[in-house]
């Protein structure tokens, strides 16, 4: 009679997960895409590394109610939030991300000189699609 055990499972089982090039590629990714988004969304608030602001384009500033700074605000909610969705449920917050970065490549669209950074942010999209893609391969591997 065999029993189920619950738990995690010993270091020596996990070690075959953490050799495969796939799952390492999986682990990047998701450390990555928790990490940044977290960060770059306090810096909203800081505003240490550049001024945010200059980055959201007239059109949406103009949609957008209050001034360019509070709706840079609310992009650091949404991104910090990503970024735990990220840890949590990669599976989820791959797409999450992916989306969210589309939003911010048709701002930067909409603002000339910006063309360079949103092809930046294309690559982060891929990365994020290929985030959540390994993410449906490596789902519970930890558990295995």
């Amino acid at each position: 009679m065999a029993s189920a055990t619950t738990g995690t499972p010993p270091a020596a089982s996990r070690r075959p997960a953490l050799a495969d090039p796939g799952y390492q590629a999986f682990l990047v990714l998701r450390i990555g895409f928790t990490v940044a988004p977290i960060l770059f969304g306090l810096d909203k608030f800081a505003n240490l590394l550049v001024d945010w602001p200059g980055y959201l384009a007239p059109w949406i500033d103009d949609i957008v109610p209050g001034s360019a700074q509070a709706a840079m605000y609310a992009v650091g909610a949404v991104e910090i939030l990503a970024g735990v969705v990220v840890a949590l449920a990669p599976r989820f917050g791959g797409w999450l991300v992916a989306g969210w970065l589309a939003g911010i490549i048709v701002n930067l669209l909409t603002i000339p000189d910006y063309y360079d950074i949103a092809l930046r942010d294309f690559g982060l999209l891929l990365g994020a699609v290929a985030l959540a893609r390994l993410a449906e391969r490596y789902h519970g591997a930890r558990e295995r």
